[in-house]
């Protein structure tokens, strides 16, 4: 199971382009859907954690399902997994960069994956929206959340920490 634990987070960390948001929808096809191995309420508190926890999401997410599944051994090798194709990526692109920076071509390819990347991060948002049930009631909470993130620069920390006591609270009252 390591193997394929490695083998899953490299493919994904390879061909996955806008970093740990665009891997959500990759991970949870190999990881929840045809594994088996976590079930979507789990990996959607997996995804809560890593989004918290300090430190890049993809290798958070990597981590928190790799030690889940078997422990030390799996966190590290899911997180070698995530980090190796990157690492290899960017070291490539340094050692040749410079000499196609001006290429026309190159150019015209990334224009054209822009949009792409911002598709592969909204079919997660999306998923997520779905699966945290969010509705016509609750729908407001991202939007305002996103808007004092987006407009008025308030930190997303703060936004965190507001809605986990906000959801407290309801709590308390709904009892």
């Amino acid at each position: 199971m390591l193997f394929q634990l490695f083998y899953i987070f490299f493919k994904i960390g390879a061909f996955t382009i806008g970093g740990g948001y665009a891997m959500i929808p990759l991970i949870e096809a190999e990881i929840v859907t045809k594994k088996g191995w976590v079930a979507k309420e789990d990996f959607l508190d997996l995804l809560a954690i890593a989004q918290s926890a300090p430190g890049v999401f993809a290798v958070n997410i990597a981590i928190f399902i790799g030690y889940r599944l078997r422990g030390v051994k799996g966190c590290i090798v899911t997180a070698l997994g995530a980090i190796l194709p990157s690492f290899l990526i960017i070291l490539c692109i340094a050692l040749f960069f410079l000499r196609f920076k001006e290429n026309p071509t190159v150019e015209a390819i990334f224009k054209g994956i822009r949009p792409a990347v911002v598709a592969l991060i909204a079919v997660p948002t999306f998923n997520l929206a779905k699966a945290a049930k969010i509705n016509r009631y609750t729908i407001w909470i991202p939007i305002i959340s996103a808007l004092l993130i987006w407009q008025l620069g308030f930190s997303p920390i703060w936004i965190i920490l507001l809605a986990g006591i906000g959801g407290y609270l309801w709590n308390l009252k709904t009892k």
